[in-house]
């Protein structure tokens, strides 16, 4: 019996084994197509979620795979970091090792562009420019990164050095992050001088639509990962996010520049 027992434990194991090499190997093929597709220069990180794998091939059918790639170029704002979250991927296990994989039937699709503060800076001409978001303050939740609701007005503070008139010197703004026509608009409000700002200073009043304009532009997002069209942008942490869900998509690979 004790023979019999180890004998199964064994088998056991060497199953697990082929399971999570099998699901190594499929993510390493998918990374290395993606990377082909879309023209990155480094392979992305995926992840096939749910045991077993195996199940899934046999279906045919895997619940999640998670996508990430970093140093992305980007026409708009330089390097972002792409997210992508695809649930219900339909494929068999040939496609997805053999080289094959050009386009994947997906059931929900998540997908995200994380724009920093250094591209963000190049991008607004303040190369110095810190992001952070402050405490929830609104009655409805929604300001702030502490907030129950999405980030939008008064949910992010920009800290750079700018010029004022003849002098530059650095401030703090508060702006409102807003999605309209697919384009995401960085309007900065006011000035701030709450904890996350970093900045002692004043500004002459005939100055102030000047230097509120130096933090205020659009941005043309194009379309997220693998075309799901932005539904939401916030920050979080010294990022600003983009993003947006897809449902009964079809993705290609080479979709994945944003």
């Amino acid at each position: 019996m004790r023979k019999l027992i180890a004998g199964l434990a064994l088998l056991l194991g060497l199953a697990v084994l082929v399971d999570f090499g099998s699901a190594a190997y499929a993510e390493y093929r998918i990374s290395r197509e993606l990377r082909k597709g879309a023209e990155l220069d480094a392979d992305p990180e995926v992840t096939i979620s749910g045991f077993s794998f195996l199940t899934q091939v046999a279906d045919g059918s895997y619940r999640d795979i998670a996508i990430r790639a970093q140093g992305v170029r980007s026409d708009v704002v330089g390097e972002v970091t792409i997210e992508a979250d695809l649930r219900g991927v339909h494929a068999p296990y040939s496609a997805l090792v053999d080289g094959e994989l050009t386009s994947l039937p997906v059931d929900v699709l998540e997908g995200r562009v994380l724009v920093g503060a250094t591209e963000l800076g190049r991008f607004l001409g303040i190369p110095d420019l810190e992001v952070s978001a402050p405490p929830a303050s609104r009655s409805d939740g929604t300001g702030g990164s502490g907030g129950s609701g999405p980030t939008t007005a008064g949910g992010v503070v920009l800290t750079g050095t700018v010029p004022v008139g003849p002098i530059e010197t650095t401030v703090s703004v508060q702006a409102d992050l807003v999605l309209a026509d697919g384009d995401v608009h960085i309007v900065a409000s006011d000035f701030y001088f709450g904890p996350e700002g970093q900045a002692d200073f004043s500004i002459p009043d005939p100055l102030e639509p000047v230097v509120l304009g130096l933090f205020t532009r659009t941005i043309d997002p194009e379309q997220l990962p693998f075309g799901v069209v932005p539904t939401e942008v916030y920050a979080e942490g010294s990022q600003i996010v983009v993003e947006g869900i897809g449902e009964d998509v079809t993705i290609t690979l080479d979709e994945v520049q944003a």
